[in-house]
């Protein structure tokens, strides 16, 4: 099960990144998580949305690279050492991520949302959800 991610190419220069939000603001796409990857000149804006192909569209009619990649969205303990038992599962199983970041967090119960992408993605899958941890599907996603 996994959800799908939007990979931005931005130049790193004063206003991309307010672009890129108010188009996809203005074309009614909730990004629901994000992440900037940035060098001297240049990032990657990873972003998790409510509509990835609606997202796609509208970044590529404005002249932006972007890519889609499957990645996974975790939902996990928000307390000390939730992390850690969702990674022990991946490591256990010689599993290793590749990146991750934090999304959705919730004020209403105890559970703390990750995306991650990993170097084996269906054994990540399993492993997961073996070691009783729930993944966020794309249908999931769009009602959070």
């Amino acid at each position: 099960m996994t959800v799908k991610q939007l990979s931005v190419f931005v130049e790193n220069r004063a206003g991309r990144l307010s672009n890129i939000t108010r188009l996809l603001g203005d074309n009614g796409v909730n990004i629901r998580a994000m992440s900037i990857a940035d060098t001297k000149d240049f990032g990657i804006l990873r972003l998790i949305v409510n509509d990835s192909e609606k997202a796609m569209q509208v970044l590529k009619d404005n002249s932006f690279a972007v890519t889609i990649t499957n990645v996974l969205a975790l939902r996990i303990a928000d307390r000390p050492g939730g992390l850690a038992d969702a990674m022990a599962c991946l490591y256990k199983d010689n599993i290793s991520v590749e990146y991750m970041y934090a999304a959705f967090i919730s004020e209403t119960d105890e559970t703390a949302y990750l995306i991650l992408r990993a170097d084996k993605t269906d054994e990540a899958v399993t492993a997961l959800t073996e070691g009783g941890f729930k993944l966020v599907s794309d249908t999931e996603l769009k009602s959070l």
